[in-house]
């Protein structure tokens, strides 16, 4: 599908509590000189911000720094190409494009879970939801009580020097819209505000800050303060899961840490503790 180019003065659109979101506005306040963001483009609609991003760098017509973001995407991924979902305007669909040469690349898979630590920072900062992380890429909120997921992270490379990190955030998803009952947005969760422009910028800006402070420790997650600060909003860790493996393989234990290459730590009942990476597994479930 073909990119739909939208101004940020956009006023053709039906749903009152879903404005589109201001391009231009967007850009004077995250495009700054000596700063990441090198340019943010906004678009109506497209498959998938992820897919649009990993071509454009794959064609040198991408810098780091760039961000892709749609109102819509009908094919949007998350890991193992599951599928996202989502009406229009309904939450923050983008990319980014990040080349952090100077980080061993054994180091680039902390990239999804800095992202997640962004994301949280951010999210509780400009909407007052408290956000948790469920370990390796989904962001969960309370909704009457019970955990839902409201977002979820994609990271792709993109050639040898590069990685594309998407994220889809529902924000303003009801009740009767949701894809799945487990589902949960940032409205349904009592946010104090919806309005997508500061989320965004908040969410950019949380971002920039965690990838400059990786980046000048060479992506080393104890001396960023990474691995630490993951692990406290982790819900994951402290519970009883449920790996499931290729091969029909599973490994059942407490989740017990996030070791220094992002893996989660699994202790089983026969007193093994056992790293598992995102690459590795195909569900994690509570068990």
């Amino acid at each position: 599908m073909t990119p739909r180019d939208v101004s940020g003065d956009d006023s053709r659109w039906s749903d009152l509590d879903r404005p589109p979101l201001n391009a231009a506005a967007l850009r004077r306040g995250l495009v700054r000189e000596g700063g990441l963001w090198s340019g943010i483009e906004v678009v109506a609609g497209t498959g998938s911000t992820n897919s649009d991003l990993v071509a454009r760098a794959a064609a040198g017509k991408a810098a780091e720094g760039a961000v892709l973001v749609a109102e819509e995407q009908t094919a949007g991924r998350g890991r193992l190409d599951r599928q996202w979902t989502a009406p229009a305007r309904s939450g923050l669909f983008f990319s980014v494009l990040l080349t952090p040469t100077d980080v061993p690349v054994a180091r680039w898979g902390w990239l999804p879970l800095l992202t997640g630590v962004a994301v949280a920072t951010g999210l509780s900062r400009s909407a007052g939801v408290d956000t948790a992380l469920k370990w390796p890429n989904d962001l969960l909120v309370t909704v009457g009580g019970q955990e839902r997921k409201a977002g979820g992270i994609l990271a792709e490379r993109a050639g040898d020097h590069g990685v594309v990190v998407g994220v889809g955030i529902n924000v303003t998803l009801r009740e009767d819209e949701l894809p799945v009952p487990t589902a949960g947005s940032l409205a349904l969760a009592g946010a104090v505000s919806t309005d997508r422009d500061p989320l965004l910028r908040g969410v950019l800006r949380a971002l920039e800050e965690w990838y400059d402070r990786w980046r000048a420790a060479a992506g080393d997650p104890t001396v960023s303060g990474l691995q630490e600060t993951y692990a406290a909003g982790c819900a994951t860790l402290g519970r009883r899961v449920r790996a499931e493996l290729p091969g029909d393989r599973s490994l059942v234990g407490e989740a017990v840490a996030v070791d220094g290459d992002g893996r989660l730590v699994i202790a089983t009942e026969e007193g093994v503790q056992e790293p598992v990476g995102a690459g590795d597994i195909v569900h994690l479930r509570p068990a």
